[in-house]
């Protein structure tokens, strides 16, 4: 199951003792912020967790997986996200 905006705000709201609007709100923000940065084409670094990071994608060759054809896909950026050394040691159980 996944984790959503709305399980986070409920703990935010369970464990921090906000009120369920506040936490909404904040949670929001955060997210907001996280995507204005990024968009902004600046990296995302929570110590901890791990680093979110805008690459850019040169034009390259591509093919239509329906009819076969080839085609140009078009330069872009993408997000990448590369975990910590302590997230990575507390999903494997270290």
């Amino acid at each position: 199951m996944a984790l959503t905006k709305q399980d986070i705000a409920e703990r935010i709201c369970s464990q921090l003792g906000f009120p369920k609007k506040q936490s909404t709100e904040i949670t929001e923000n955060l997210l907001e912020l996280i995507k204005s940065t990024l968009s902004a084409g600046d990296d995302v670094l929570v110590s901890g967790f791990g680093k979110f990071c805008v690459r850019e994608k040169n034009e390259r060759k591509g093919r239509n997986p329906a009819t076969g054809k080839d085609l140009m896909l078009r330069p872009r950026r993408v997000v990448t996200f590369k975990c910590s050394g302590q997230l990575r040691n507390k999903v494997n159980g270290k």
